[in-house]
C-alpha cells in the first residue's frame, strides 16, 4: 500500500473544497519521485524542521536583544507559537494542517540576528534593501544546504507573503499571515509584562473589553473568532470589532515597546555589530569562510556577506565582532603574579 496516496484520498474525503491538496500541488522547482509514505507538504514541514536555519532560531532575538532570564520568546518559541495559532485555525476550517505547518515553521528562516533591529541596520545598507520575508525565501530556495530544501510552490509563496501587502494565494497562507501577527501581539505584552515595561492594566481599554485581561483569553477569543469569521468563505479574516481591537493593540505596542523602550535600549549596539559586520567583510572578502567566497563569485560580494550575517545567531554575530574589533588579551613569558 502507497501510504501517502491513502493520505490523499482522505484529505479529498475530509478537507474542505477550498482547501490545498497535497495531490495538488503546483510542484517543485526541481522535480522529484514522490515519497510513499509522506504528502508533499509533510515532506517540506520535515525539511524545515531539520535544517540548520531553523535550528538557529533558538538564538535569535524576537524583541528582548539577550535577556536575562529563561523565559522570553526567542524567534523559534515565536515561531512554534504561530504554528500552534496556525494549526488550530487550520484544523477547525478543515483546511490543508499540513501546509499550514510548513509555511508557519519556515517563515521566519531568513530573520536577522537581533531580531528587526538587524533586519532595519542590513535594509539601510544593503542595495535594494532587505527584508526577512525575502530572504527566508533565499534560505529555502537557494542557501539551505548551499543549493536550498526544493520546497513546493505553495509553501514557497506562503512564507515570501507572511508579511507585506501581497496576500497569500492559499487559505493556509493566509491563515499563517494573521496567526504570525497574534502569536507576537500577545507574546510581545506577556514579555513586556515580565520585563517590568508594562502593566496589563497600561493596555487600552476598548482592547481589554473585546479581547480579554489575561494573555490566554485573548488569543482564544481571536482565535475562535478568526475562525468564525472565516467559516465556509474564500478568505481568511477577523470580525470588524475583534479586528479593531487587534490593529489598536499592535499600535500600542509600536508606541510603548517596539520604540524607545527598555526592550529596545540594546538595539542601537546591535545595529552597530551588523553594519560594522557588513562593511568589513565587504571591504575584505577574502575572510568570508569558504562557502560564501564561493558563493560570492555568482551573486556579488555584497549579497555573499548579507546572507552570511542574515543567517547568524545573535551570539555567533557578537563573537565575530569581538574576534575582528576587539583587541584579544596575551600572556607575557615568564609574568606570574
Amino acid at each position: 500500500m502507497n501510504i501517502r496516496q491513502h493520505t490523499e484520498e482522505i484529505e479529498d474525503q475530509l478537507l474542505s473544497p477550498l482547501a490545498a491538496r497535497s495531490s495538488c500541488t503546483a510542484g517543485r522547482k526541481y522535480p522529484e519521485e514522490p515519497c510513499s509514505v509522506r504528502t508533499a507538504y509533510q515532506r517540506d514541514r520535515d525539511r524545515i524542521i531539520h535544517s540548520k536555519a531553523f535550528r538557529r532560531l533558538k538564538h535569535k532575538t524576537q524583541v528582548f536583544i539577550i535577556p536575562e532570564g529563561d523565559h522570553y520568546r526567542t524567534r523559534l518559541t515565536h515561531t512554534l507559537e504561530v504554528s500552534q495559532i496556525a494549526r488550530t485555525v487550520a484544523r477547525a476550517l478543515r483546511l490543508n494542517e499540513d501546509l499550514t505547518e510548513a509555511i508557519a515553521l519556515g517563515h521566519d528562516l531568513g530573520h536577522t540576528p537581533f531580531g528587526h533591529a538587524g533586519e532595519s541596520a542590513l535594509n539601510e545598507i544593503m542595495t535594494g534593501g532587505f527584508r526577512h520575508n525575502r530572504q527566508s525565501l533565499r534560505v529555502v530556495d537557494e542557501l539551505e544546504g548551499g543549493r536550498g530544501l526544493n520546497l513546493t510552490a505553495e509553501v514557497c509563496d506562503g512564507i515570501l507573503n507572511h508579511t507585506g501587502k501581497v496576500t497569500p494565494s492559499s487559505l493556509e497562507g493566509q491563515i499563517v499571515k494573521i496567526a504570525d501577527r497574534v502569536a507576537y501581539i500577545n507574546h510581545d505584552i506577556d514579555d513586556a509584562v515580565r520585563g517590568g515595561i508594562l502593566r496589563t492594566s497600561d493596555l487600552p481599554q476598548f482592547c481589554l473589553d473585546v479581547l480579554g485581561t489575561e494573555h490566554r483569553t485573548r488569543i482564544n477569543n481571536m482565535v475562535v473568532d478568526l475562525i468564525t469569521s472565516s467559516w465556509g468563505k474564500p478568505q481568511i479574516t477577523m470580525s470588524r470589532r475583534v479586528q479593531e481591537a487587534t490593529d489598536k493593540l499592535r499600535e500600542f505596542l509600536f508606541d510603548h515597546v517596539y520604540i524607545d523602550s527598555e526592550a529596545k535600549s540594546e538595539e542601537s549596539k546591535a545595529r552597530h555589530v551588523v553594519q560594522f559586520l557588513f562593511e568589513y567583510w565587504n571591504k575584505h572578502p577574502e575572510k568570508l569562510p569558504p562557502e560564501y567566497r564561493i558563493r560570492a563569485e555568482s551573486v556579488g560580494v555584497e549579497r555573499a556577506v548579507c546572507d552570511y550575517i542574515a543567517g547568524m545567531t545573535d551570539r555567533y554575530a557578537i563573537a565575530q565582532f569581538k574576534a575582528l574589533f576587539i583587541p584579544r588579551s596575551f600572556a607575557i613569558p615568564g609574568d606570574s603574579e
